[in-house]
């Protein structure tokens, strides 16, 4: 009897975890029909640059990587027969109309003498550069041929997050390879150095590594939503965070270049930086939120309008702003020309402003101003008066430079340096070394003080925290 038992529960557990296993597979999508459909409209990229030395590695790749990758696959970036004096690089791409035109990615073929396109059928072009933005990081390529297959596009801003997408490319050079994953967030934006960031990636845990740069990301109804762009690797290959820029943004891109060969973006001339938590407080927000505006263009679109150092822009055109990194993109798709509203916390309260948006320049100066310091018995820092030639070369008309700093002070916690230079303290001016005594000395107690600063010719805030 007890043998009987034994045998009906097994037989339970073995319809269990058929039923199990069915249903997982229920559940989980079949990519094969979008693979079928599309991999003929995929192509492999190859670029080639003069330089002084075969180096054997595609620039894009880190020599690392390399060095970890099995022996069998390293052969694929040694290039045969190559002469030395040049290097390649390679990509993936998509056509996008059945006469030769293909998108891919700027960093793909940037600085390329020759460009070839390799199609699914083994066909191969030497592909003409129509334009190519850095910005956006799209180019636009063109092949003479005629009745090639083609994508079709689909819409990222109705990607949901946790969604299926997937990806086709040629990474380290094996042709075709297919990888899926799901969406980890929209609209992602990427600081860069100058917070000149004119993309809200889609950013997805697809396994992308090199050589599928310029590919296609496709949803589950076989439509591209993106072009694969950036991975965050420490090694070199997929860790699961991958970046690809929405097809929408591509196309108006594409067009653009298309048609005059550069691309027309918004631009308001002013400098910004991140809200952190002490910034919130010193400006009385309630949580870190919004743009900082730390530098403004003379004669600018942003002065023009009224906006002031140390606004934050919370706001544009109907669009939250909750970090700095989102403003760029938001307005670089505003057509020059365009009146804007914008939204700004202003000595803790919100103003509404109307801006007419500018035009970006393709040799714009986007740097910006500098950090600073200062000193006082309060903040721990001495400073100086600044001399002609000083204010001459800042282009500034007042404000201290910081001589010394006091260790553990208030403003060596925050930051401060030995040659910075501070323009402003709260919502006041600093002229002189007598006006920031005289400010420094008014400060509220147990409270964090926003301080703007002029450091190596780039402009910032600082939160200082006030103590006795």
């Amino acid at each position: 009897m007890k043998r009987n038992w034994i045998q009906v529960w097994r037989a339970l557990a073995l319809m269990l975890a058929v039923a199990a296993k069915g249903g997982s597979a229920a559940a989980l999508p079949d990519f094969t029909p979008i693979v079928e459909k599309n991999s003929g409209a995929v192509v492999k990229i190859l670029s080639t640059q003069k330089a002084q030395e075969m180096e054997g590695v595609p620039p894009d790749i880190d020599p690392r990587a390399l060095e970890q990758m099995p022996e069998i696959f390293r052969h694929l970036f040694q290039y045969r027969g190559q002469p030395q004096r040049e290097r390649q690089s390679m990509g993936s791409g998509f056509l996008i109309s059945s006469d030769g035109y293909i998108l891919t990615n700027h960093h793909v073929v940037e600085g390329a003498d020759s460009v070839l396109v390799r199609l699914a059928d083994r066909r191969e072009f030497e592909a003409k550069i129509v334009g190519s933005d850095k910005r956006s990081d799209i180019a636009l390529l063109k092949v003479d041929a005629s009745n090639l297959p083609v994508v079709s596009f689909g819409d990222a801003d109705e990607l949901k997050v946790g969604e299926w997408v997937v990806a086709i490319g040629s990474p380290f050079g094996l042709d075709y390879s297919v990888t899926a994953g799901i969406v980890s967030a929209r609209g992602r934006s990427l600081p860069s150095e100058d917070n000149a960031n004119y993309v809200p990636f889609i950013q997805t845990d697809v396994a992308i590594n090199p050589g599928n740069s310029g590919g296609p990301l496709f949803n589950l109804d076989g439509e591209v939503v993106g072009i694969n762009s950036q991975i965050y690797t420490r090694s070199g290959g997929s860790i699961g965070l991958s970046f690809a820029i929405p097809i929408s943004v591509a196309v108006d891109v594409a067009e653009q270049l298309k048609s005059s060969g550069h691309v027309v973006r918004g631009w308001l001339g002013v400098g910004i930086q991140d809200v952190d938590r002490g910034l919130a407080e010193s400006f009385g927000l309630d949580k870190p939120v919004g743009a900082l505006i730390s530098q403004l263009e003379p004669g600018g679109p942003a002065e023009k309008a009224g906006v002031r150092i140390g606004d934050i822009v919370v706001e544009f055109d109907g669009q939250p702003i909750n970090e700095s990194a989102d403003l760029p993109h938001i307005v670089g798709l505003v057509k020059p020309g365009t009146h804007s509203a914008m939204k700004v916390i202003r000595d803790g309260k919100k103003t509404d402003l109307r801006i007419t948006v500018g035009e970006l320049k393709s040799d714009e100066d986007t740097g910006a101003v500098a950090q600073a310091s200062a000193t006082g018995g309060r903040i721990g820092l001495v400073v100086e008066d600044l001399d002609r030639e000083d204010k001459e070369q800042l282009r500034i008309g007042g404000g201290v430079v910081v001589r010394d700093v006091a260790r553990g002070k208030a403003g060596d916690r925050a930051g401060l340096r030995p040659g910075d230079v501070i323009t402003q303290i709260g919502s006041e001016p600093v002229r002189d070394a007598a006006s920031f005594r005289r400010i420094v000395e008014r400060l509220p107690s147990g409270t964090h003080v926003p301080v703007r600063l002029l450091r190596g010719g780039q402009a910032g805030f600082v939160a200082i925290r006030i103590e006795d």
